[in-house]
């Protein structure tokens, strides 16, 4: 038998031609796809060949057939949904993390894995001011990072109530009552669904997407009123905030709207979902978007989105330990646990089995340190804000949102309009940006993710909004 380097050195290698082919081609390559997925299904479907293939011919193949149908989504010219970069420590990292092959799961059984990610947990707090002792946990995505915390939020609420979760279920269990903001993202209410706990009630929001904490004050003394009534006992609820609005960037008042949440119902959980502005509270001179978010119970992130390390990796941070690891975790003879006693990786998330996701961020903040993060965000908002000086400047643009973070809301006059500029500045290629519908318009929505996107490609992305307008309005 060949030894392992010589059975893995060509196809390896091929990958990383092809790969560094990829990164140096952003600079120059038009953003969007050039084919669909229809016109790829011939190049890689049909039917199971009978023989197979040699690694490294594999490698080729895959690598050359699909480059017309991968969209440049490190590109610094990339605007389209929050959708962050790679930095070169975090892909070189998760390179190894493949090559390794754990599962991280086990403290014992990766303690390697499990240490680099205990250590870039305790970093993360320590970033983004959240309480020391805090449960992190490295799941796939926001979507998960916020069923996490709010699965820990159903165990904790359920429990206090004097309902055995575990044993019982939800039939017949009190009522978790939740609150969210008119514009919270979709997700949080995916969140709720996956467990059980139905439709929120839904507070309204400012014009930029803030809830509002008067309004927010009446529903939870309402809740409690009804329960009271009831002769049922302090209702269990359930707030959740937003860090970072889809449309504006824009950042629920965190002192007041958890000061409130308290005061009205004494042991209310605050969920904030964070997935690219959480991060904010690295910067100091944006600290009053976040004050007073460290006085929440979980927080819910996303590491590829403004951190900027590859997929997946979202990240869950729950302040109730105990609440967390009883929600995510089990125990089983056949999963050894650590000679130490401390809680193994698989307790923290919905997974048992995993790749080490959090070797990346453990490598992208050693690489960019407190002042590489605060820089790295810092630059976004920059861009963003360049953005919308410079494309409000254009004759027909209206810029819609607050800039006060990465987000950036265009509409060009009647929906009509709008939606041919965007069909146009997609068709152009130049650079990626998304419809989407805020405030009753159809708009034209630029997130600036990615730590690559410097001056230049703003240039190119306002002359492409330029062209565009001028073409339809013709």
């Amino acid at each position: 038998m060949s030894a392992p380097e010589e059975r893995y050195s060509d196809a390896l290698e091929t990958a990383a031609r092809h790969a560094r082919q990829w990164l140096e081609s952003q600079e120059t390559r038009l953003v969007g796809p050039r084919v669909s997925a229809t016109d790829l299904a011939a190049d890689f479907g049909g039917p199971l060949p009978r023989e197979g293939m040699p690694a490294a011919e594999v490698v080729e193949y895959l690598a050359t057939k699909a480059e017309p149908g991968l969209m440049a989504m490190p590109s610094g010219r990339f605007f389209g949904w929050v959708i962050g970069g790679t930095l070169p420590a975090a892909l070189a990292a998760d390179w190894l993390v493949s090559a390794w092959d754990q599962n991280a799961g086990l403290r014992f059984a990766t303690p390697a894995t499990a240490a680099i990610e205990e250590a870039a947990g305790t970093w993360l707090l320590e970033l983004l001011g959240l309480p020391e002792g805090s449960d992190v946990g490295f799941a796939t995505g926001a979507t998960m990072a916020n069923f996490t915390g709010l699965a820990a939020a159903r165990w904790r609420l359920m429990a206090d109530a004097g309902w055995d979760l575990d044993g019982d279920g939800l039939s017949g269990a009190p009522r978790i009552r939740c609150f969210v903001g008119q514009e919270r993202h979709d997700t949080i209410d995916l969140g709720l669904r996956y467990l059980g706990l139905g439709r929120p009630t839904v507070v309204p929001a400012d014009r930029q997407g803030r809830i509002n904490p008067r309004e927010l004050d009446r529903a939870l003394a309402s809740a409690v009123e009804q329960a009271s009534a009831a002769g049922s006992g302090p209702a269990p609820l359930l707030v959740c905030l937003q860090a970072g609005n889809l449309h504006s960037g824009a950042f629920d008042p965190f002192t007041e709207a958890i000061a409130i949440a308290i005061a009205k119902a004494h042991g209310a959980w605050v969920h904030v979902d964070g997935a690219f502005g959480l991060w904010a509270a690295a910067v100091p001179e944006l600290a009053a978007l976040t004050a007073g978010l460290q006085g929440a119970d979980s927080w819910g992130t996303d590491a590829h989105k403004t951190l900027n390390v590859p997929y997946d990796c979202g990240i869950a941070v729950v302040r109730d330990a105990q609440a967390l690891r009883a929600a995510m975790g089990l125990h089983t003879s056949y999963l050894i646990q650590d000679a130490d006693g401390a809680a193994d990786p698989f307790e923290s998330v919905p997974e048992l089995s995993r790749r080490a996701r959090g070797v990346p961020v453990w490598a992208a903040l050693k690489s960019l340190g407190r002042d590489g993060v605060a820089a790295q965000v810092r630059g976004l908002v920059l861009h963003a804000r360049q953005l919308a000086e410079q494309l409000s400047a254009l004759e027909g643009v209206e810029v819609l949102n607050d800039v006060d973070y990465t987000q950036v809301s265009l509409a060009f006059g009647d929906d009509a309009t709008t939606r041919a500029v965007t069909a146009r500045i997609i068709a152009d290629g130049r650079v990626w940006m998304s419809g989407s519908r805020w405030r009753d318009r159809d708009i034209l929505r630029i997130s600036v993710s990615n730590r690559s996107t410097d001056d230049a490609d703003v240039a190119v992305a306002v002359a492409a909004v330029r062209d565009a307008v001028a073409a339809v309005r013709g």
